[in-house]
Protein backbone atom coordinates (compact mmCIF):
# COMPACT_ATOMS: atom_id res chain seq x y z
CA UNK A 1 0.00 0.00 0.00
CA UNK A 2 1.57 3.40 -0.85
CA UNK A 3 1.24 6.72 1.25
CA UNK A 4 -1.00 7.47 -1.69
CA UNK A 5 -3.77 5.23 -1.13
CA UNK A 6 -3.49 5.72 2.47
CA UNK A 7 -4.44 9.26 1.56
CA UNK A 8 -6.91 7.85 -0.51
CA UNK A 9 -9.17 6.24 2.38
CA UNK A 10 -8.35 9.13 4.53
CA UNK A 11 -10.00 11.13 2.45
CA UNK A 12 -13.08 8.94 1.66
CA UNK A 13 -13.33 8.61 5.60
CA UNK A 14 -13.76 12.77 5.81
CA UNK A 15 -17.41 11.92 4.24
CA UNK A 16 -18.27 10.45 8.20
CA UNK A 17 -18.10 14.29 9.33
CA UNK A 18 -19.71 15.75 6.04
CA UNK A 19 -22.92 13.24 6.75
CA UNK A 20 -22.69 14.20 10.51
CA UNK A 21 -22.23 17.97 10.65
CA UNK A 22 -26.46 18.37 10.86
CA UNK A 23 -27.25 18.30 14.45
CA UNK A 24 -30.84 17.32 13.57
CA UNK A 25 -30.33 14.42 11.57
CA UNK A 26 -27.83 12.76 14.16
CA UNK A 27 -25.95 10.47 11.82
CA UNK A 28 -23.20 8.52 13.13
CA UNK A 29 -19.58 9.34 11.51
CA UNK A 30 -19.25 5.62 10.85
CA UNK A 31 -22.18 5.71 8.34
CA UNK A 32 -20.64 7.78 5.93
CA UNK A 33 -17.25 6.16 6.16
CA UNK A 34 -18.80 2.95 5.64
CA UNK A 35 -21.18 4.04 2.43
CA UNK A 36 -18.08 5.92 0.75
CA UNK A 37 -16.01 2.99 1.43
CA UNK A 38 -18.71 0.50 -0.25
CA UNK A 39 -18.30 3.26 -3.17
CA UNK A 40 -14.57 2.63 -3.74
CA UNK A 41 -14.37 -1.12 -2.42
CA UNK A 42 -15.47 -4.03 -3.84
CA UNK A 43 -19.09 -3.25 -4.64
CA UNK A 44 -17.74 0.07 -6.51
CA UNK A 45 -15.29 1.89 -7.99
CA UNK A 46 -12.53 -1.06 -6.20
CA UNK A 47 -9.83 1.68 -6.08
CA UNK A 48 -9.60 0.60 -2.21
CA UNK A 49 -8.22 -3.03 -2.10
CA UNK A 50 -9.54 -4.25 1.45
CA UNK A 51 -7.17 -7.36 0.75
CA UNK A 52 -4.21 -5.16 0.87
CA UNK A 53 -2.19 -6.44 4.11
CA UNK A 54 -0.93 -3.15 5.07
CA UNK A 55 -4.46 -1.37 5.15
CA UNK A 56 -6.07 -4.73 6.89
CA UNK A 57 -3.50 -4.33 9.42
CA UNK A 58 -4.34 -0.50 10.08
CA UNK A 59 -7.70 -1.61 10.50
CA UNK A 60 -7.46 -4.01 12.80
CA UNK A 61 -5.53 -1.85 14.76
CA UNK A 62 -8.26 0.66 14.43
CA UNK A 63 -10.49 -2.01 15.10
CA UNK A 64 -9.22 -2.30 18.76
CA UNK A 65 -8.95 1.55 19.07
CA UNK A 66 -12.62 1.87 18.02
CA UNK A 67 -13.63 -0.97 20.53
CA UNK A 68 -11.16 0.48 23.54
CA UNK A 69 -13.60 3.19 22.94
CA UNK A 70 -16.83 1.62 22.83
CA UNK A 71 -15.88 0.09 26.62
CA UNK A 72 -14.14 3.36 27.56
CA UNK A 73 -17.95 4.77 27.54
CA UNK A 74 -19.62 2.24 29.86
CA UNK A 75 -19.85 3.77 33.11
CA UNK A 76 -18.33 2.02 35.36
CA UNK A 77 -17.67 5.52 37.46
CA UNK A 78 -20.96 6.91 37.53
CA UNK A 79 -21.99 6.34 40.98
CA UNK A 80 -25.41 7.85 40.35
CA UNK A 81 -26.18 4.14 38.17
CA UNK A 82 -26.02 2.55 41.64
CA UNK A 83 -29.63 2.88 42.12
CA UNK A 84 -30.76 1.99 38.65
CA UNK A 85 -28.77 -0.93 38.75
CA UNK A 86 -30.98 -3.41 39.67
CA UNK A 87 -33.96 -2.28 37.14
CA UNK A 88 -31.46 -1.76 34.29
CA UNK A 89 -29.86 -5.68 34.41
CA UNK A 90 -33.54 -6.92 34.96
CA UNK A 91 -33.94 -4.73 31.34
CA UNK A 92 -31.51 -6.26 29.58
CA UNK A 93 -31.96 -9.91 30.81
CA UNK A 94 -36.06 -9.19 29.77
CA UNK A 95 -34.91 -7.93 26.50
CA UNK A 96 -32.09 -11.17 26.33
CA UNK A 97 -34.72 -13.47 26.64
CA UNK A 98 -36.88 -12.10 24.45
CA UNK A 99 -33.86 -12.04 21.75
CA UNK A 100 -33.01 -15.75 21.54
CA UNK A 101 -36.48 -17.07 20.45
CA UNK A 102 -36.49 -13.74 17.61
CA UNK A 103 -32.69 -14.75 16.62
CA UNK A 104 -33.79 -17.92 15.68
CA UNK A 105 -36.97 -17.09 13.96
CA UNK A 106 -35.15 -14.61 11.66
CA UNK A 107 -32.36 -17.40 11.27
CA UNK A 108 -35.11 -19.99 10.21
CA UNK A 109 -36.83 -17.47 7.78
CA UNK A 110 -33.48 -16.64 6.34
CA UNK A 111 -32.36 -20.10 5.99
CA UNK A 112 -28.80 -19.67 7.55
CA UNK A 113 -28.47 -21.27 10.74
CA UNK A 114 -26.74 -18.01 12.46
CA UNK A 115 -29.62 -18.04 15.18
CA UNK A 116 -27.33 -17.15 18.28
CA UNK A 117 -25.42 -14.95 16.04
CA UNK A 118 -28.81 -13.10 15.75
CA UNK A 119 -29.67 -13.17 18.99
CA UNK A 120 -26.69 -11.39 20.02
CA UNK A 121 -27.26 -9.02 17.77
CA UNK A 122 -30.86 -8.13 18.42
CA UNK A 123 -30.38 -8.22 22.39
CA UNK A 124 -27.32 -5.67 22.28
CA UNK A 125 -27.07 -1.86 22.56
CA UNK A 126 -24.41 0.33 21.94
CA UNK A 127 -23.37 2.60 24.86
CA UNK A 128 -21.20 4.56 22.89
CA UNK A 129 -24.11 5.89 21.09
CA UNK A 130 -27.12 5.70 23.77
CA UNK A 131 -25.04 6.93 27.04
CA UNK A 132 -24.04 10.42 25.79
CA UNK A 133 -27.36 10.67 23.73
CA UNK A 134 -29.12 10.36 27.47
CA UNK A 135 -26.37 12.04 29.40
CA UNK A 136 -26.87 14.95 26.86
CA UNK A 137 -30.30 15.31 27.00
CA UNK A 138 -30.08 16.62 30.48
CA UNK A 139 -32.81 13.62 31.50
CA UNK A 140 -32.01 11.62 34.51
CA UNK A 141 -35.05 10.32 35.84
CA UNK A 142 -34.87 6.65 37.34
CA UNK A 143 -36.11 5.92 33.70
CA UNK A 144 -33.51 7.12 31.87
CA UNK A 145 -30.78 5.82 34.69
CA UNK A 146 -32.08 2.17 34.09
CA UNK A 147 -31.43 2.27 30.37
CA UNK A 148 -27.76 3.65 30.70
CA UNK A 149 -27.25 0.42 33.00
CA UNK A 150 -29.54 -1.57 30.43
CA UNK A 151 -27.12 -0.67 27.72
CA UNK A 152 -23.90 -0.90 29.24
CA UNK A 153 -25.03 -4.47 30.58
CA UNK A 154 -26.00 -5.35 26.76
CA UNK A 155 -22.93 -3.90 25.43
CA UNK A 156 -20.58 -6.02 27.73
CA UNK A 157 -22.74 -9.23 27.85
CA UNK A 158 -22.81 -9.38 23.98
CA UNK A 159 -19.78 -8.32 23.08
CA UNK A 160 -17.61 -11.11 25.21
CA UNK A 161 -20.85 -13.88 23.60
CA UNK A 162 -20.69 -12.63 20.09
CA UNK A 163 -17.29 -14.88 19.13
CA UNK A 164 -19.09 -17.53 20.83
CA UNK A 165 -22.18 -17.22 18.95
CA UNK A 166 -20.63 -16.13 15.87
CA UNK A 167 -18.66 -19.42 16.06
CA UNK A 168 -20.14 -22.29 18.04
CA UNK A 169 -17.72 -24.97 16.97
CA UNK A 170 -14.83 -22.80 18.83
CA UNK A 171 -16.36 -22.17 22.20
CA UNK A 172 -14.60 -23.71 23.69
CA UNK A 173 -11.42 -22.63 22.77
CA UNK A 174 -12.71 -19.19 22.26
CA UNK A 175 -14.25 -19.61 26.24
CA UNK A 176 -10.93 -20.38 27.34
CA UNK A 177 -8.68 -17.24 24.96
CA UNK A 178 -11.41 -14.94 26.49
CA UNK A 179 -10.66 -15.55 30.23
CA UNK A 180 -6.95 -14.92 29.27
CA UNK A 181 -7.61 -11.45 28.06
CA UNK A 182 -10.11 -10.67 30.07
CA UNK A 183 -7.70 -11.64 33.01
CA UNK A 184 -5.07 -10.04 31.74
CA UNK A 185 -6.86 -7.26 30.91
CA UNK A 186 -8.18 -7.36 34.74
CA UNK A 187 -4.12 -7.69 35.73
CA UNK A 188 -3.01 -4.73 34.03
CA UNK A 189 -5.91 -2.67 35.95
CA UNK A 190 -4.81 -3.18 39.08
CA UNK A 191 -0.93 -2.55 38.33
CA UNK A 192 -2.12 0.74 36.86
CA UNK A 193 -4.64 1.46 40.29
CA UNK A 194 -1.15 0.54 42.58
CA UNK A 195 0.87 2.80 40.55
CA UNK A 196 -1.76 5.61 40.64
CA UNK A 197 -2.28 4.52 44.46
CA UNK A 198 1.55 5.23 45.18
CA UNK A 199 1.67 8.75 42.97
CA UNK A 200 4.00 7.28 40.41
CA UNK A 201 1.32 7.92 37.67
CA UNK A 202 0.40 11.43 39.06
CA UNK A 203 4.13 12.38 38.82
CA UNK A 204 4.34 10.77 35.21
CA UNK A 205 1.37 12.73 34.15
CA UNK A 206 3.00 15.56 35.34
CA UNK A 207 6.33 15.16 33.96
CA UNK A 208 4.84 14.40 30.53
CA UNK A 209 2.20 17.63 30.24
CA UNK A 210 5.15 20.06 31.58
CA UNK A 211 7.45 18.52 28.45
CA UNK A 212 5.10 17.55 26.12
CA UNK A 213 6.37 13.52 26.34
CA UNK A 214 2.86 11.74 25.93
CA UNK A 215 3.85 9.14 28.12
CA UNK A 216 -0.05 8.44 28.94
CA UNK A 217 -0.87 7.83 25.40
CA UNK A 218 2.11 5.65 24.93
CA UNK A 219 1.17 3.16 27.64
CA UNK A 220 -2.71 3.04 27.23
CA UNK A 221 -1.39 2.02 23.53
CA UNK A 222 1.21 -0.81 25.00
CA UNK A 223 -1.74 -1.89 26.64
CA UNK A 224 -4.38 -2.26 24.30
CA UNK A 225 -1.69 -3.47 21.99
CA UNK A 226 -0.41 -5.59 23.81
CA UNK A 227 -3.89 -7.28 25.05
CA UNK A 228 -4.69 -7.32 21.06
CA UNK A 229 -1.76 -9.53 20.53
CA UNK A 230 -1.88 -12.05 23.01
CA UNK A 231 -5.94 -12.10 21.31
CA UNK A 232 -4.43 -13.11 18.76
CA UNK A 233 -1.80 -15.50 20.15
CA UNK A 234 -5.14 -17.38 21.79
CA UNK A 235 -6.97 -16.97 18.56
CA UNK A 236 -10.10 -14.53 19.55
CA UNK A 237 -10.77 -11.59 18.44
CA UNK A 238 -9.21 -7.75 18.79
CA UNK A 239 -12.59 -6.74 19.57
CA UNK A 240 -12.64 -8.66 23.35
CA UNK A 241 -8.71 -6.78 24.29
CA UNK A 242 -10.14 -3.25 22.93
CA UNK A 243 -12.90 -3.71 24.95
CA UNK A 244 -11.20 -4.82 28.06
CA UNK A 245 -9.04 -2.01 27.50
CA UNK A 246 -11.65 0.61 27.30
CA UNK A 247 -13.34 -1.21 30.31
CA UNK A 248 -10.12 -0.81 32.42
CA UNK A 249 -9.63 2.76 31.03
CA UNK A 250 -13.10 3.66 32.20
CA UNK A 251 -12.69 2.44 35.71
CA UNK A 252 -9.55 3.73 36.90
CA UNK A 253 -10.57 7.14 35.55
CA UNK A 254 -9.95 8.69 31.68
CA UNK A 255 -7.72 11.89 32.38
CA UNK A 256 -8.95 14.71 29.97
CA UNK A 257 -5.99 14.64 28.63
CA UNK A 258 -5.42 11.19 27.65
CA UNK A 259 -8.75 10.92 26.68
CA UNK A 260 -8.05 13.85 23.44
CA UNK A 261 -4.96 12.23 22.84
CA UNK A 262 -6.98 8.91 22.11
CA UNK A 263 -9.67 10.68 20.00
CA UNK A 264 -6.83 12.29 17.93
CA UNK A 265 -5.28 8.81 17.12
CA UNK A 266 -8.87 7.14 17.08
CA UNK A 267 -10.90 9.36 15.63
CA UNK A 268 -8.51 11.22 13.09
CA UNK A 269 -6.44 8.31 11.88
CA UNK A 270 -7.68 4.82 12.59
CA UNK A 271 -10.76 4.75 13.28
CA UNK A 272 -11.60 5.94 9.89
CA UNK A 273 -9.34 3.82 8.36
CA UNK A 274 -11.10 0.68 9.71
CA UNK A 275 -14.60 1.70 8.93
CA UNK A 276 -13.61 2.62 5.44
CA UNK A 277 -11.89 -0.76 4.78
CA UNK A 278 -14.85 -2.45 6.39
CA UNK A 279 -17.36 -0.77 3.61
CA UNK A 280 -14.61 -1.69 0.69
CA UNK A 281 -14.56 -5.50 2.02
CA UNK A 282 -18.11 -5.78 1.67
CA UNK A 283 -19.87 -6.79 -1.71
CA UNK A 284 -23.16 -5.47 -2.26
CA UNK A 285 -23.79 -7.25 -5.20
CA UNK A 286 -24.34 -10.43 -2.98
CA UNK A 287 -26.90 -8.65 -0.95
CA UNK A 288 -29.01 -7.75 -4.48
CA UNK A 289 -28.12 -10.94 -5.83
CA UNK A 290 -29.61 -12.48 -2.53
CA UNK A 291 -33.35 -11.41 -1.81
CA UNK A 292 -33.56 -13.87 1.01
CA UNK A 293 -30.36 -11.46 2.76
CA UNK A 294 -32.73 -8.03 2.23
CA UNK A 295 -35.21 -9.70 4.10
CA UNK A 296 -32.50 -10.84 6.32
CA UNK A 297 -31.96 -6.65 6.62
CA UNK A 298 -35.55 -6.26 7.22
CA UNK A 299 -36.51 -9.20 9.93
CA UNK A 300 -32.88 -8.27 11.98
CA UNK A 301 -33.69 -4.03 11.74
CA UNK A 302 -37.67 -4.63 12.49
CA UNK A 303 -36.71 -7.41 14.88
CA UNK A 304 -34.57 -4.98 17.00
CA UNK A 305 -36.70 -2.82 17.34
CA UNK A 306 -39.81 -4.35 18.30
CA UNK A 307 -37.82 -7.00 20.77
CA UNK A 308 -36.50 -3.37 22.88
CA UNK A 309 -39.93 -1.58 22.47
CA UNK A 310 -40.97 -4.53 24.12
CA UNK A 311 -39.82 -3.09 27.68
CA UNK A 312 -42.58 -1.11 27.65
CA UNK A 313 -44.81 -3.73 29.00
CA UNK A 314 -42.78 -3.84 31.92
CA UNK A 315 -42.82 -0.21 32.64
CA UNK A 316 -39.97 1.29 30.77
CA UNK A 317 -40.79 4.65 28.45
CA UNK A 318 -41.23 4.05 25.02
CA UNK A 319 -38.72 6.46 23.46
CA UNK A 320 -36.20 4.95 26.15
CA UNK A 321 -36.99 1.55 24.72
CA UNK A 322 -36.79 1.96 21.66
CA UNK A 323 -33.36 4.24 21.96
CA UNK A 324 -31.99 1.23 23.80
CA UNK A 325 -31.95 -0.65 20.47
CA UNK A 326 -29.58 1.48 18.74
CA UNK A 327 -26.78 -0.88 17.61
CA UNK A 328 -23.16 0.16 16.47
CA UNK A 329 -20.30 -1.53 17.84
CA UNK A 330 -21.49 -5.70 18.01
CA UNK A 331 -23.07 -5.60 14.59
CA UNK A 332 -19.90 -3.60 13.31
CA UNK A 333 -17.87 -6.37 14.93
CA UNK A 334 -20.02 -9.31 13.76
CA UNK A 335 -19.14 -8.09 10.82
CA UNK A 336 -15.27 -7.56 10.82
CA UNK A 337 -14.99 -11.38 12.56
CA UNK A 338 -17.04 -13.29 9.87
CA UNK A 339 -15.75 -11.61 7.10
CA UNK A 340 -12.39 -12.09 8.46
CA UNK A 341 -13.22 -15.61 9.05
CA UNK A 342 -15.28 -16.49 6.57
CA UNK A 343 -18.07 -17.45 8.89
CA UNK A 344 -20.94 -15.31 6.96
CA UNK A 345 -22.53 -16.30 3.73
CA UNK A 346 -22.39 -13.82 0.63
CA UNK A 347 -24.19 -10.81 1.55
CA UNK A 348 -25.32 -11.49 4.80
CA UNK A 349 -22.27 -9.38 6.43
CA UNK A 350 -23.87 -5.98 4.25
CA UNK A 351 -27.39 -7.52 5.59
CA UNK A 352 -26.04 -6.90 9.22
CA UNK A 353 -24.62 -3.62 8.89
CA UNK A 354 -27.76 -2.38 6.57
CA UNK A 355 -30.29 -3.64 9.96
CA UNK A 356 -27.50 -1.62 11.97
CA UNK A 357 -27.77 1.93 10.09
CA UNK A 358 -31.66 1.05 10.13
CA UNK A 359 -31.69 0.75 14.35
CA UNK A 360 -29.51 3.89 14.34
CA UNK A 361 -31.95 6.11 12.35
CA UNK A 362 -34.96 4.85 14.32
CA UNK A 363 -32.88 6.03 17.64
CA UNK A 364 -32.14 9.43 16.45
CA UNK A 365 -35.64 9.47 15.76
CA UNK A 366 -36.55 8.46 19.27
CA UNK A 367 -34.11 10.26 21.11
CA UNK A 368 -36.23 11.94 24.59
CA UNK A 369 -35.98 15.81 24.22
CA UNK A 370 -37.86 16.16 27.63
CA UNK A 371 -37.90 14.43 31.09
CA UNK A 372 -41.73 13.75 30.25
CA UNK A 373 -41.12 11.84 27.53
CA UNK A 374 -38.39 10.10 29.59
CA UNK A 375 -40.88 8.78 32.10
Amino acid sequence: MSLLGLALVLAVGLAGPLLAISKRARIPLVVGEILLGVLVGRTGTGWVDAGEPVLTFLATAGFALVMLEVGSHVPLGDTSLRGALGRGCLLAAFVGVLAVPAGFGVAAIAGTGHGLLYAVLLASSSAALVVPAVTGSGVRTPAALATVVHVAVADTVCIVALPLAEDPGRAGPATLGALVVIGAGGLGFLVMRRLRARGVLTVVHKVSKRRNFGVELRIQLIILFGLAGLAQLVGVSVMLAGFVAGLALTAQGKARRLARQLFAVTDGFLAPVFFVWLGASLDLRALADEPRMIALAALLASGAVVVHAAAWFVGQPMPLAVLAGAQLGVPVAAVTIGTGNHLLAAGEGAAILAAMLVSVAVSALTTPKTPESAG
